[in-house]
């Protein structure tokens, strides 16, 4: 579906702009970039936005930059490659046990730095009908699938019917013991989080949930409640955040943010390097930067709140921790050198 440039899912002018700032983005490289790629804000993240410069940690995230559109050679659009481990439309089978279900083609918010980019919102197709079940069948047919992962698109952007439809099928497949869901929405959309979808989340296998949150001041009040709603429900709750430059490249940042969320009991689950989606380079840090970013945070925080900081190999070869080398190679005389969080060796006998 395509949306007017630069307005919100009301179809008002972004929230964050003054009246001839709106006229700017109505003409120029921002318009470019709307119509390029998909542009939404829901009314709660209009109003948490509304202030806040254009380099602020919130607003770098969600409102187009002229930058997106400078794609570098290497920029792809499917850039962790799903197409080639796709068998049925819907369905990306990479990795054995597991399977990626595209059940939505929406988001109630389009990130600047989405992987997906090119395949979501005006860009995307629903998943229903016959095809949908096709899908479901693909993984009743293979009882190697343990886990089903929901993702998109957003998967609680669909209505509380269809998602609780979707999940009843698969929770009746024996084969498959557990579900999660990727989304966005409790972050972006809190109050949607309510008696109806927490309901329909209840299902007789464990639903996971990876939140998709990047910097502490995403946690809000409402967000809070969201998470307390869920969490009360059953439904297991993890984070997964996204290191961007100007966002969160910074060790006291990721302190915060993962502190806050162990304390809502939410666990960091992954730390994702940017992913080489078009446009979206001045997102990007050197892998050691945030490997240097681990090794701090290593140092200062619990085990609980360190998520694993990983890679989307390009090309479908799946994901691989990349955080900092502590263990290395055996000496002559059967030792080791290890190297502690604060970057000092030890010499370890095997």
């Amino acid at each position: 579906m395509s949306k007017e440039p630069f307005m919100s899912e009301v179809g008002e002018p972004a929230a964050t702009q003054d009246v001839d700032e709106e006229r700017a983005w109505s003409t120029g490289p921002l318009r470019e970039v709307a119509r390029r790629y998909d542009f939404r804000l829901t009314p709660y993240m209009q109003s948490l936005l509304r202030g806040r410069p254009a380099d602020d940690p919130l607003a770098r995230q969600f409102l187009p930059d002229e930058r997106e559109l400078h794609s570098l050679s290497y920029e792809a659009a499917d850039p962790i490659g799903d197409i080639p481990f796709s068998p049925v439309k819907g369905v990306v089978h990479r990795y054995p046990d597991r399977v990626l279900l595209k059940v939505a083609h929406a988001c109630p918010v389009y990130c600047r730095f989405c992987f997906r980019r090119e395949m979501v919102g005006s860009n995307g197709e629903p998943l229903q009908g016959e095809v949908l079940e096709v899908a479901i069948d693909y993984v009743r047919g293979r009882p190697e699938i343990w886990e089903v992962i929901l993702t998109g698109g957003d998967p609680l952007a669909l209505s509380v019917r269809r998602l609780a439809g979707i999940l009843t099928k698969l929770a009746a497949i024996e084969h498959v013991r557990v579900l999660r869901i990727h989304s966005r929405v409790p972050i972006v959309d809190p109050q949607s989080i309510d008696e109806a979808l927490t309901s329909a989340l209840e299902q007789p296998v464990p639903v996971y949930l990876a939140i998709h949150v990047n910097h502490p001041d995403e946690i809000t009040d409402g967000v809070v409640a969201a998470i307390r709603r869920l969490s009360d429900r059953g439904v297991v709750v993890v984070s997964q955040t996204v290191l961007l430059k100007g966002v969160n490249d910074d060790a006291v940042v990721l302190e915060t943010l993962f502190r806050r969320l162990v304390t809502l009991r939410v666990r960091p689950y992954y730390l994702h390097h940017p992913d080489l989606a078009p446009g979206t380079s001045h997102f990007r840090v050197p892998i050691e930067v945030g490997q240097e970013l681990m090794r701090k945070l290593r140092g200062t925080l619990s085990g609980l709140c360190l998520p694993t900081y990983v890679l989307d190999i390009p090309g479908g070869f799946g994901k691989v921790p990349i955080g900092p080398r502590y263990v290395g190679e055996m000496s002559s005389s059967g030792n080791r050198e290890i190297q502690d969080a604060r970057g000092m060796s030890h010499c370890y006998p095997e």
